[in-house]
């Protein structure tokens, strides 16, 4: 089903004492503006991005995969597997890191999830990727949403946010139209499994 509202989102969200809505999309399509959108338009829900999974920098340097940093690689997916099967199962206060895009690095305990938040929208890349130990993650996800925008408005928006956190024109345009673009096809091809489909605007 084609969404074309926040409230039609909303709508699509199930009952349940608790709740994990999954935000899916390309690098630049809007899912943490739908997001965060959808998280004050519901009541007692909670955020929890992806981002905050990013390997540290130093790691991603270790491993060779820096360049590339936002691939499927360079997240610590037992992590994200970890604290979305403690927020389905534990009943507990959940911890999990957040990211500082000015650095480029997580921030560990950063978001505190307690058991009072029915509705978790957790948003991200990878969330219907079926390898890589990405596999795990849509079974613990209740309904899944895909993010579609057009390539040249996508693109426009990833080389103003590079530019914004600090990368000249150039290097932007050059990171958007390389590493992102790359993952963007990785991340179109799971489209085909979410549950719907949002386009705003």
């Amino acid at each position: 089903m084609i969404l074309r509202s926040i409230d039609e989102v909303a709508a699509a969200i199930p009952a349940g004492d608790r709740v994990i809505a999954g935000i899916v999309g390309a690098p630049g399509a809007g899912k943490s503006t739908i997001a965060a959108q959808l998280v004050e338009t519901l009541p007692s829900a909670a955020l929890l991005p992806m981002d905050g999974y990013h390997l540290p920098q130093a790691r991603l340097v270790e491993l060779g995969r820096r360049d590339r940093m936002g691939a499927p690689d360079t997240f610590d997916v037992a992590g994200f597997v970890s604290t979305l099967r403690a927020l389905r199962f534990s009943g507990e206060t959940v911890l999990a890191p957040g990211f500082d895009r000015t650095i480029e690095e997580p921030a560990p305990a950063a978001i505190a999830i307690p058991p009072e938040n029915r509705v978790v929208v957790v948003e991200g890349n990878y969330l219907l990727l079926d390898s890589g130990g990405w596999e795990a993650v849509a079974p613990l996800l209740d309904v899944t949403f895909f993010v579609e925008l057009d390539r040249a408005t996508r693109v426009e928006r990833l080389v103003a946010r590079h530019v914004r956190f600090g990368k000249t024109p150039d290097a932007a345009a050059a990171w958007a139209l390389g590493p992102d673009e790359a993952n963007a096809v990785v991340i179109g091809a799971t489209a085909a499994r979410a549950d719907h489909r949002i386009r705003l605007g």
